[in-house]
């Protein structure tokens, strides 16, 4: 019997792997059957004493099979459905200026998506390191029902994410229907549009959303920024793929010399910019307002927000500005911007690398090789085109373009970016000094080594050790001082900005980095499980925050109903920042206005950034 509850673990494991490297069914059946077959073996034709050899031999057969049947079983390449609803019933037909589209509903009609619409000429062969073009018109009618490929980028192996998803997010489920991989692709200029069924009298407000990741991952499918919660509310919600890392961000003096602008090294922000000027061109036949659109983003897209916000090139396209955990205000940002001179030489390390001459010759080169490069493109630069100063100098001269600002960051930024960072006291200022120069021991003193800890409410309940206390100065270095460089312009400038703090804890991705992004934009339903009834609360107030601020640039107002009534409940009031009102709204169990936790944290930075 201790054979066959060995072959039947075996059996029960290979399955968990299948379904974890999300192979398809066919992998299944062949496992149980290969398991069932040793069982049956051994307890019927295997005769003690006489068949030892056979019974090695057909153990070696039955690892033989599972090997085999996990290598030719991988998940295919799809695209993601464009909703979770199986067969899902077409929209009537939408005309745009390239030709005519049908989205998909979502389960109960109050959603229409329309997924994959190009904005942009695919990027690929002599269009690799150029500006994004319009893209081609087609004939008939083009069924958008898939997002778009995600665009080109390193990733784990699909075993990975799924650990990842377990030990990480919390948020695994066993489901059928998700035996592929996302495609990844150099054609990825595809954007997403989420609009509500019922009709409004008249143009609903937009948010236009960038994604996170560095510059160098993340893709427009993602479930966290979905669209359908805050479009059944009331707006028209579009997020997008654009160009990431080498083939994004790839910066060449020959590319400069070639291209008509003259500019190379954001192509990435240039595909933000099309896009942003495609839905200017066509939201009104999806219900949106042009002259009512709101830009948004989280992390990396938080700072490509604050780059179009300063770019020539999307002066009049939008109204307002929503940016969640990042900016490149610093007069020497921490990340996601680089001089031109950085940028060039990280260029010409691509080349090196590969092994070519030209950027030209880079163009020759496999999209799926050209990934891998291990040189950093992860941050936009002074192209003089897309960007023509500092961003910072753009504000202190007031021609940033929008209207009001609604911004801030979470309890814990830097903390999953430092997990394999080993500090101690002994070693603690050098750390800081990679980022603070000079400014470490000041830094060290305003943030010790054995700093207290603060919970989300900032009262001290045990005494730190330095890994703690580093993440709380790079929380604010890396990521909340850029917010309080972005109010303070804003005070300077006389337009309006609210800026929060979200510390709610949860048993998902808590209160780190990008820890919000299922409260504000609704999609805390697809976690089952992961929050309670107070995240749901405050998922419902932070949505409604988004879209008062989306339709007036003021987020104080009614607390919204899911179709995006008004219920009679004033939302707890966000006092704007001004010169006499430094403080910010905390999102929590308890919404309420605090003191930022940071102020000391930013003079010494203020300090080191002044000296650059």
């Amino acid at each position: 019997m201790g054979y066959v509850i060995w072959v039947s673990i075996i059996g029960v494991l290979y399955i968990a792997l299948l379904e974890l490297s999300k192979n398809v069914i066919a992998g299944w059946i062949v496992g149980v059957v290969a398991t069932l077959a040793m069982i049956v073996y051994r307890l019927f034709f295997y005769k003690k004493g006489s068949g030892a050899k056979n019974l090695v031999l057909a153990m070696g057969i039955f690892a033989l099979v599972l090997v085999v049947t996990y290598v030719v079983t991988g998940p295919p390449v799809k695209r993601v459905p464009a909703v979770d609803n199986k067969n899902p019933d077409v929209t009537d037909v939408v005309t745009v200026k390239q030709g005519k589209v049908t989205g998909v509903y979502n389960t109960d009609h109050s959603v229409k998506v329309y997924a994959g619409i190009p904005y942009a000429k695919p990027p690929v062969g002599e269009l690799r390191f150029k500006e994004p073009m319009e893209p081609d018109s087609w004939d008939g009618i083009r069924a958008c029902d898939k997002f778009g490929p995600m665009a080109m980028q390193t990733r784990g192996s699909v075993l990975y994410d799924s650990l990842s998803h377990i030990l990480g997010w919390h948020d695994y489920k066993v489901k059928f229907g998700d035996e592929y991989v996302e495609e990844v692709s150099e054609d990825c200029l595809y954007l997403n549009i989420f609009s509500p069924e019922k009709k409004s009298e008249e143009l609903l407000p937009v948010i236009f959303y960038i994604h996170g990741g560095s510059l160098t991952t993340g893709q427009s499918s993602y479930s966290e920024y979905r669209g359908e919660d805050l479009a059944q509310k009331g707006v028209v919600f579009v997020n997008f793929a654009y160009r990431l890392g080498v083939f994004g961000y790839y910066t060449a003096d020959d590319l400069k010399e070639e291209s008509p602008n003259g500019t190379t090294g954001n192509y990435g922000l240039l595909d933000q910019i099309a896009a942003l000027k495609w839905v200017y061109d066509n939201i009104e036949s999806f219900g949106g307002d042009k002259t009512r659109i709101t830009i948004a983003g989280e992390s990396a897209g938080a700072s490509s927000v604050n780059a179009l916000c300063v770019s020539p090139l999307s002066e009049g396209l939008f109204n307002y500005a929503i940016a969640e955990s990042s900016s490149v205000l610093q007069k020497k940002p921490f990340h996601t911007f680089r001089s031109y001179e950085e940028a060039a030489e990280t260029g010409a390390e691509v080349r090196a690398e590969f092994g070519v001459a030209s950027s030209d010759e880079l163009r020759s080169i496999p999209a799926e090789k050209l990934v891998q490069t291990k040189t950093q493109n992860s941050a936009m630069t002074l192209d003089g085109y897309a960007i023509t100063e500092m961003p910072y100098i753009t504000y202190e001269k007031g021609n940033n373009h929008e209207k009001a600002l609604l911004n801030g960051f979470n309890a814990k930024e830097a903390d999953a970016f430092l997990l394999s960072t080993k500090a101690t006291k002994d070693n603690y200022e050098e750390l800081l000094a990679e980022d603070m120069e000079n400014y470490a021991h000041e830094m060290a003193q305003v943030v010790p080594a054995d700093s207290p800890q603060r919970d989300q409410y900032f009262i001290i309940d045990a005494l730190g050790d330095a890994k703690g206390a580093l993440n709380i100065a790079y929380s604010a270095m890396w990521f909340t001082y850029s917010h309080y460089l972005w109010n303070n312009y804003m005070i300077k400038q006389g337009r309006p900005a609210f800026e929060y703090y979200f510390t709610k804890k949860n048993n998902s991705l808590s209160n780190y980095h990008a820890g919000e992004l299922p409260y504000a934009y609704g999609n805390l339903w697809r976690h089952p499980g992961l929050y309670d009834e107070e995240d749901y609360k405050l998922s419902e107030i932070m949505q409604s925050y988004w879209i008062n601020f989306a339709k007036t640039g003021d987020p104080n107002g009614d607390l919204l109903d899911e179709n995006g009534q008004p219920t009679g409940e004033k939302l707890p009031s966000w006092l704007p920042r001004t010169e006499e009102q430094s403080k910010l709204i905390q999102f929590d169990t308890e919404i309420k206005m605090i003191d930022d936790p940071n102020m000391e944290i930013y003079k010494v930075i203020d300090k080191f950034m002044d000296a650059q």
